[in-house]
């Protein structure tokens, strides 16, 4: 399922790139297309009939075109590959990018431990 959601995105690449295709693009657009199901295509191609993007990319558990936040289990789901998951507030297919790997990294390094705080030091009043 993975599979079907990268080309429906470099199809929306290609077809947003320009306002022509080129005859390369169109073509290389013919074939992305003949890889995706029927059902999916034509719900991707009422959003593109509209002007809308067909698929949302989904950045921190929010989808990046209507800002609303995506459930943890739809998120779940991606991460897996097993489904495509519509966004339940605007429609778009929804599209989980690889993590880079310096994130991955970060995250995975231990916490710095927290300095401890020194105590005031009083000075006497010069009086």
């Amino acid at each position: 399922m993975q599979d079907v959601i990268s080309k429906l995105v470099k199809v929306q690449e290609l077809e947003m790139r320009a306002t022509k295709v080129s005859a390369s693009d169109a073509e290389v657009i013919k074939a992305l297309r003949k890889g995706i199901p029927d059902p999916i295509l034509a719900h991707y191609d009422r959003l593109r009939i509209r002007g809308k993007k067909g698929v949302a990319i989904i950045r921190n558990q929010v989808c990046t075109s209507c800002h609303m936040g995506v459930a943890i289990g739809t998120i779940v789901t991606l991460k897996q590959g097993k489904d495509i998951q519509l966004c339940g507030s605007c429609g778009r297919y929804l599209h989980l990018p690889p993590e880079p790997a310096s994130e991955t990294a970060v995250a995975m390094l231990p916490a710095k431990p927290k300095r401890k705080k020194r105590a005031a030091v009083r000075v006497p009043d010069a009086s």
